[in-house]
């Protein structure tokens, strides 16, 4: 279907919502005076199947074809969306009390919970609800930092300058440049925060941090204490990574540049937000030049296309035994930016039409960063596959961090004999000094991102609770980002700035702390595979690539869905019931014992 045609039908959807709402109403007046719990939920199923159908259609749209018109359907269907959640949950509060089967029980929880923005009854105050929140993501990805009135620049082309740039001054530049989007956005947020959580108060929560914290089989404390346990679990290795990174940063842009007893300048990392750190590699690397996995010429020099690339990455799960992509996901994805309109590049797999429709929206650049990026999507696309054929209200992660590790897990299985299998890198001999270079490459990713990946939430749990408020957007967001990460912003910020909302997980208000959850699980999700695989030998030198026992039991763990406890997913791949941070210490020994060589005699900390 072409662009003008999807407008055309989102316009005729926009028309027929209030008709169709009406409609609705009387259904479920009628529905609910003689429903059994079981037929309520039959019931919300579907619902949510032609609900579903078209929210993710107006979505697509909007994030494809960013104009003023496609706001207004995404925020209309956003809105229908919002009614149907508020008046489904108050129907649901008369089965509170009753003795209900546990499938029945659980899809009740999960509806309580399957928004990450409850609307307020308040009708008024839901469209203004969805209006803010599809403004406030249509800022961020029509985002440009303009150098000159002809020389605007992207979020995209800011982010590869980022990676690219080694002058202290230029990469000052495009940091503070970009964070000029988020400067309009604050007072939008504010007013989110407030509606949302006057929505969340509307299903029996204090406000939305507590109703997310909510979503993981435990009570809102133990979720908090939980990713606290695992944080400490692997804070001293990126302690250890931290000191020797900004040692060498250190050597190479002066101690009064970045001092080497405090926090590193947030701009020097190769990354608009310092959350990884892998672009930075050149200027790190232990042992240059050996065992060089440079996959990027190799995507150059052969000329890989988008569609190219994506083929390698469907590959691998395929030889895992599991299917192919649908013929729909190469007509209907978005591979590259679109030369005629904005649209939002930022990488996401959608499963619409209850997974019937895979699709992925990225625009694609010729980079092992990307490649490893397509990876990770197609694991979002094969998880939604696999837990197609759930009720619609199971078709869900078994919690938000698995959807996120199941792709995670896979780019650890691109090892060098993976990626010299599929002609990515030539084939070279094992060299301890070459797993000390690959193992820096991964840590300067994984496990750099793993204390943004905890703040990131912790600071909207804190401003949710009032303990945060407008008046210290900005001090509280940096506090954090140095009480974790020890990184300090490289220039005066004030609350005249906005700086969080320069990270699109943001303003399109996507909970984060399964990004964190992620990092742990993939490397517990990798151990598990190996040792079903049959691996010998060190957890960092395994692939699971052409393990068709591997590839069984990680999809029938897939297939589960949210349909029960994460607790019970977990056991069915590990064997253990508990998230478990350990076998990323595992993973990592070789280049820990290389930090603490390296950092002998430093001062660390900040």
């Amino acid at each position: 279907m072409n662009q003008l045609v999807r407008i055309v039908a989102g316009l005729v959807f926009v028309v027929t919502l209030n008709a169709c709402n009406q409609q609705d109403a009387e259904n479920t007046a009628a529905a609910v005076s003689t429903e059994t719990a079981d037929e309520f939920v039959a019931r919300l199923n579907a619902e949510l199947v032609e609900l579903g159908r078209e929210r993710e259609a107006a979505e697509w749209v909007r994030s494809t074809y960013i104009t003023l018109d496609t706001a207004v359907i995404a925020s209309a269907a956003s809105q229908k969306y919002a009614k149907w959640h508020s008046d489904r949950v108050k129907q649901a509060m008369q089965y509170e009390g009753q003795d209900l089967d546990a499938k029945t029980r659980r899809s009740i929880e999960l509806l309580k919970l399957g928004t990450s923005a409850p609307s307020p009854g308040d009708a008024a105050k839901r469209k203004e609800l969805a209006e803010i929140t599809t403004d406030i993501e249509g800022m961020y990805g029509a985002g440009k930092y303009c150098r000159s009135e002809n020389n605007c620049l992207s979020g995209s082309e800011l982010e590869q300058l980022m990676a690219d740039t080694r002058d202290y001054d230029e990469l000052l530049e495009y940091w503070t440049g970009w964070r000029q989007i988020a400067v309009p956005m604050r007072d939008k947020y504010a007013r989110f925060v407030e509606l949302a959580n006057e929505g969340a108060r509307e299903l029996g929560y204090s406000d939305l941090g507590q109703m997310w914290r909510s979503n993981y089989d435990m009570s809102p404390a133990d979720f908090e204490q939980e990713s606290a346990r695992l944080w400490d679990q692997v804070e001293p290795l990126y302690d250890e990574l931290h000191c020797h990174v900004r040692a060498k940063l250190g050597e190479i842009y002066g101690d009064d540049r970045v001092p080497q007893n405090g926090p590193i300048p947030a701009h020097l990392l190769g990354n608009m937000w310092a959350q990884e750190w892998a672009p930075i590699y050149d200027l790190i690397e232990p042992y240059p030049g050996v065992g060089d996995i440079d996959v990027d010429s190799t995507l150059k020099t052969k000329n890989y296309s988008p569609q190219e690339m994506v083929r390698s990455a469907e590959s691998f799960y395929v030889s895992l035994g599991m299917p192919r992509l649908p013929e729909t996901f190469w007509e209907r994805s978005q591979f590259s930016k679109p030369r005629d309109r904005e649209v939002v590049c930022h990488a996401s797999a959608w499963g619409i039409d209850g997974g019937k429709d895979l699709r992925i929206k990225m625009c694609i650049q010729q980079t092992y960063d990307e490649l490893r990026t397509i990876y990770h999507e197609l694991g979002h696309n094969y998880y939604q596959g696999a837990y197609k054929d759930q009720p619609r209200l199971f078709q869900n992660g078994a919690h938000d961090g698995f959807h996120e590790a199941i792709g995670d897990t896979v780019t650890l299985s691109m090892t060098p004999g993976y990626l010299a299998e599929v002609g990515l890198v030539n084939a070279s001999g094992e060299d301890p000094r070459a797993t000390i270079n690959r193992q820096m490459q991964m840590a300067l990713d994984s496990i750099a991102f793993l204390p943004f990946g905890k703040l990131i939430d912790e600071w909207r749990w804190g401003v949710f609770s009032g303990q945060i408020t407008p008046q210290n957007y900005n001090e509280a967001w940096w506090d954090l980002r140095t009480k974790y990460q020890g990184i300090a912003p490289p220039v005066e910020r004030s609350e005249a700035d906005f700086d969080p909302g320069a990270k699109y997980h943001i303003p399109a208000n996507v909970p984060y702390s399964r990004y964190f959850l992620a990092r742990i699980l993939q490397f517990q999700f990798q151990r598990a595979l190996c040792e079903i695989a049959g691996h010998d030998g060190g957890l960092e030198s395994c692939s699971i690539y052409g393990s068709k026992a591997a590839g069984e039991k990680f999809y029938a763990m897939m297939a589960s869905g949210q349909s029960e406890p994460w607790q019970d997913s977990l056991e069915k791949l590990t064997g253990t019931r508990e998230m478990d941070a350990t076998a990323i210490i595992d993973y990592f020994a070789p280049l820990m014992g290389y930090l603490k060589e390296q950092n002998d005699g430093r001062s660390c900390g900040w």
